[in-house]
């Protein structure tokens, strides 16, 4: 069992780096100023412009489909389609 959360960890890191290349570099910046600017309270720190373009960049990322990889990688005896 440990060798398969090591495994499914390493298969979750790439499917994570592909999903971040899906945004140019000044992107993926832009996307790190945000999240810290917000502390993880983006109703209160964000401006509505930051929430928007925040959700804008969210939405490149493709999380749905990153979502449905992830669980192909760590649910054992399934497999990816």
């Amino acid at each position: 069992m440990f060798w398969f959360r090591v495994l499914a960890a390493g298969q979750v890191a790439l499917l994570a780096r592909r999903h971040l290349q899906l945004l140019e570099p000044a992107e993926r910046s832009r996307l790190a100023a945000l999240v810290a600017k917000s502390r993880g309270r983006p109703r209160t720190n964000l401006t509505a412009a930051d929430r928007s373009e925040l959700l804008g960049l969210v939405r490149k990322l493709e999380p749905g489909q990153f979502g449905r990889g992830v669980a192909g990688h760590v649910r054992p005896g399934r497999r990816r389609i």
